[in-house]
């Protein structure tokens, strides 16, 4: 038994292999119509969440199976005083897999230790986020060719964003990427990532504030919302919220063949009117989410087709 919870967990060629089951799904999802009969997914959302949770529970019933769960920690027994570890034990006795959202860093973790069930983490605060990053490394194939040899922007929320911190250390072992973090000085990157990722792997990245003269360079733009639920007070969402908004006028800065991604959900950082610029992927990135999810669900529960191992 193994559990998910660090985009890292999976190596490169693991990695290789999961995005090909996530493409032939998407290619034949007859295929895999039935392959999770009889298994239930326990959806333990600890906060909101509306395409990560959905995307997990459509990618169980699209394989067969059916989903257990709650939505938001007041509805479960966590608003009595359970803890995590009592809560996987028992889950273990209903479900076959788990993904798990938590807002306390590390709770996905604490949970793989006492759980006897495979353990998604789907995001715990602001640390990591795999199965985005899976979405994120597919959409960027599906759609660009490749993983390597790319410039990638990453744009907004950089010091709480947790999709990006989990995107940066999945894209790192990867060939010639460049990074180029664009946020205001109080939202850049957090030092362990520059330090301990970037600066000791020796990638070439830089660090800008200004979104349109950085635009030229790049073949894929991450963008992402600041995150109201990061902050202690009102007063700071509310001066960086508006810091970059993408629209028609700064695409013109853009290769014809930049792909826009975002993690979705999105407040205003990305104007309306770019939905129907053909370089805008972050619809399509909803998709591709489901794709993975069902792969990674049948990898962990050992159900892979054997014309795919």
């Amino acid at each position: 038994m193994r559990h998910l919870l660090n985009p890292l967990d999976f190596s490169v060629e693991e990695i290789s292999n999961l995005l090909d089951l996530a493409n032939d799904i998407e290619r034949n999802p007859d295929k895999y119509s039935k392959l999770c009969e009889g298994k239930k997914l326990a959806s333990l959302f600890y906060e909101p969440s509306t395409r990560t949770r959905l995307s997990f529970e459509a990618a169980m019933i699209n394989l067969g199976g059916s989903v257990i769960g709650f939505s938001s920690a007041s509805s479960s027994s966590a608003a009595k005083g359970e803890s995590v570890s009592d809560t996987i034990r028992m889950i273990s006795c209903y479900a076959d897999i788990c993904a798990m959202r938590h807002p306390k860093e590390g709770a996905p973790m604490v949970a793989s230790l006492k759980s006897s069930i495979p353990v998604i983490n789907a995001g715990d605060g602001g640390h990591q986020h795999p199965t985005q990053t899976l979405t994120d490394l597919l959409t960027i194939r599906s759609l660009k060719g490749r993983l390597d040899n790319i410039t990638i922007g990453l744009c907004g929320d950089l010091k709480f964003g947790r999709t990006v911190h989990s995107l940066i250390n999945a894209l790192a072992r990867y060939k010639n990427i460049k990074f180029v973090l664009i946020s205001p000085a109080e939202l850049r990157i957090p030092s362990y990532i520059r330090e301990d990722v970037l600066e000791k792997g020796g990638f070439d990245f830089e660090e800008v504030t200004d979104l349109e003269v950085a635009m030229p360079q790049l073949d894929v733009l991450y963008m992402t919302r600041v995150q109201r639920e990061r902050f202690f007070n009102e007063e700071d969402y509310i001066r960086m919220k508006d810091c970059y908004i993408l629209d028609n006028e700064k695409m013109k800065f853009a290769k014809d063949d930049m792909l826009v991604l975002h993690p979705l959900p999105r407040v205003n950082e990305i104007s309306v009117e770019v939905d129907d610029d053909p370089r805008a992927g972050y619809f399509k990135q909803v998709q591709y989410g489901v794709y993975v999810r069902m792969a990674l669900i049948l990898t962990l529960l050992n159900l892979v087709p054997e014309d795919m191992k």
